[in-house]
């Protein structure tokens, strides 16, 4: 099951989209999405019935000329969106996650886990904590870590809490959709190799994140972010010449209709490009592989409120779209 798509009105920014669809009971195909929401089959238009997203964004520099002449023409069949399930935009070989990337939650982090005799005023530590960030953007490097693109789901799906997590919680992020292969490329180049961007939404058991038997080896990730549906994607690839300053875009995210996370990308400490020149200073990016570039303020752990089921969380980023998801409760075993 699956919650409903957003209205047909400001679907996103530019002439078109990129996203994965399918009829009822067919297979899932790529297509180019115009504002009106009519769609286009990217299968007959390109002549190719195996194409795929992936297909699509590993010719890029051909691809996107094609793309655009399509969006403008008017000899290319199209039919309505509504005739079509929405799924996640891409199937990536690799996802690249990131933490601890924005300014004012990470500084809140900080007060808030200040040391037991730290006594000291609050003003004070918040000051400390904002010295240590701006050190951190001029002389650190962007956290990085795997996730597992099984995770991936439709930015409508319903993501199915498991029953073992304890604190299951949200993170809206503005992800990044590589469209030529990259390695080692430098902070200058790096938006070169961006195809477009999209929306993901991190979920995290905040319970499993460490180790309960091994405190002193670190984060678990693989527990804490990687069950089936955990990574609700798109609805939308917009492409990154229709989105004029991707560290100028404004994230959002409504619980139940209520806001809980409204940031700026602007409070991102390490930008897009250098997230992306991170990334691929020790991977080879590929095409449609995500770079998700952190999550800001307004987290459950900060509302003391984790999700539960019968939750729908609106997601939305400037010129991307809404994704809306439900969560539905695992019966127990």
């Amino acid at each position: 099951m699956s919650v409903k798509p957003e209205p047909v009105s400001a679907l996103f920014a530019g002439p078109f989209a990129l996203a994965t669809l399918s009829a009822p009971d067919g297979y899932a195909f790529p297509a180019l999405v115009t504002p009106d929401a009519q769609v286009i089959d990217l299968r007959s238009a390109f002549g190719d019935g195996q194409l795929d997203m992936r297909s699509v964004l590993g010719a890029w520099e051909t691809a996107l000329p094609r793309l655009r002449t399509l969006a403008s023409g008017s000899g290319t069949a199209r039919r309505p969106l509504a005739d079509f399930r929405v799924h996640a935009p891409v199937e990536p070989r690799q996802v690249f996650q990131s933490g601890a990337n924005y300014r004012r939650h990470v500084i809140d982090l900080h007060v808030a886990h200040r040391a037991p005799d730290d006594e000291r005023p609050e003003a004070e530590r918040r000051k400390e904590a904002a010295e240590l960030m701006d050190r951190r953007a001029a002389e650190d490097l962007p956290y990085v870590f795997i996730g597992l693109p099984s995770a991936v789901t439709g930015p409508y799906d319903d993501v199915v809490l498991p029953v073992w997590a304890e604190k299951p919680d949200w993170e809206l992020e503005l992800t990044v959709v590589i469209g030529r292969p990259a390695h080692r490329v430098a902070p200058g180049e790096a938006l070169e190799y961006v195809a477009g961007y999209t929306i993901a939404n991190d979920l995290t058991d905040r319970a499993t994140v460490f180790r309960r038997d091994m405190p002193a080896i670190g984060s678990d990730w693989l527990r804490s972010k990687n069950a089936p549906g955990f990574t609700p994607l798109g609805p939308w690839i917009v492409p990154a010449e229709s989105i004029a300053d991707p560290d100028d875009l404004r994230l959002t995210l409504k619980l139940n209709g209520e806001t809980m996370q409204d940031e700026s990308t602007k409070d991102m400490i390490f930008n897009v490009a250098r997230m992306v020149s991170y990334a691929s200073q020790t991977a080879r990016l590929l095409p449609g592989d995500l770079v998700l570039t952190g999550s800001p303020a307004g987290n459950g752990m900060h509302w003391g409120r984790l999700l539960r089921g019968g939750d729908v969380m609106e997601g939305s980023v400037t010129g991307l779209g809404v994704q809306r998801t439900r969560c539905v409760a695992e019966a127990a075993l």
